[in-house]
């Protein structure tokens, strides 16, 4: 059963579920047709007024603070989850797009079935990403943080302003070589849904600008896995196609990564410390 977050006085879930509504056919156009990658996505602009966008950009610290600094070979971002921390808008964002009603239209033009979002944010909430950041292709983690769901659906919302192609910090979706991405430029008040899966390879390009890239994020988990079977891996990284020795290490660290969490039975997100101020 779907668990639901209380959002009685959410100002975006109206908003939202107008927005997706309206747009059921460019977003299913998009869906069928996926461009530069087997991956299926969709991507839906000028989700919210522009106020509304203008006041949860500002309410992103602006040099991260509060935020956990994740710096490795396989990515350099910040990220938190702990929304009780910031302006009550950011968790107005986050929650509007786990609510039920959001849940249900995204989960039909998407033709996917008893989708569930995630109130505890493992390995979702914000995200920014400041000069020379980056995350390189990956895919995500088969499932939740108990391991008890697969995790289905990305959703991302990006909200810094006036966002071009050259600042970088840009989606990315590959093709299944990993030799050729399909960018989506990391617009303001656009939100970018992707399908997950064994084959679904992402990354984001390195932040060429010294404005930070702010994003929401959010996911949705099924128990049904995206093909039927049965499977499970931790999120999995490689590198860029000119970055020979990240796909070595990226190939060595994933199997000693997979090998502990099965054998540990480890599942837990980085994310999923969360307080929510509802």
């Amino acid at each position: 059963m779907l668990k639901r977050v209380n959002n009685k006085k959410n100002i975006f879930i109206d908003k939202i579920l107008t927005k997706i509504r309206n747009s059921k056919e460019i977003i299913k156009f998009q869906w069928d047709n996926p461009v530069g990658t087997k991956t299926k996505h969709f991507y839906l602009d000028e989700v919210l007024p522009k106020d509304d966008v203008t006041k949860i950009y500002e309410s992103f610290p602006r040099n991260g603070e509060g935020f956990f600094d994740r710096k490795t070979f396989r990515e350099k971002k910040r990220t938190s989850a702990n929304l009780s921390l910031y302006n009550k808008i950011l968790s107005e964002i986050t929650y509007a797009i786990q609510d039920p009603k959001v849940v249900n239209e995204i989960s039909k033009v998407c033709d996917m079935e008893m989708l569930e979002p995630d109130p505890n944010l493992y390995a979702g909430g914000l995200s920014m990403m400041f000069p020379n950041d980056y995350l390189n292709p990956h895919i995500d983690n088969s499932h939740d943080g108990k391991r008890k769901k697969y995790r289905r659906l990305n959703l991302l919302y990006y909200v810094s302003p006036d966002w071009k192609l050259e600042y970088g910090g840009n989606f990315e979706l590959w093709d299944t070589k990993i030799s050729k991405p399909h960018t989506i430029v990391s617009k303001q008040n656009r939100l970018i849904v992707m399908g997950t899966n064994k084959n679904s390879w992402h990354s984001v390009s390195k932040v060429n600008t010294d404005r930070p890239r702010c994003c929401v994020s959010n996911y949705y988990f099924s128990k049904q896995s995206p093909d039927q079977s049965e499977y499970f891996h931790v999120t999995s990284f490689t590198g860029r196609p000119e970055q020979h020795l990240k796909k070595t290490l990226g190939l060595i660290d994933n199997k000693i990564r997979n090998f502990i969490s099965k054998t540990l039975k480890i599942g837990r997100g980085k994310n999923h410390i969360n307080k929510n101020p509802k």
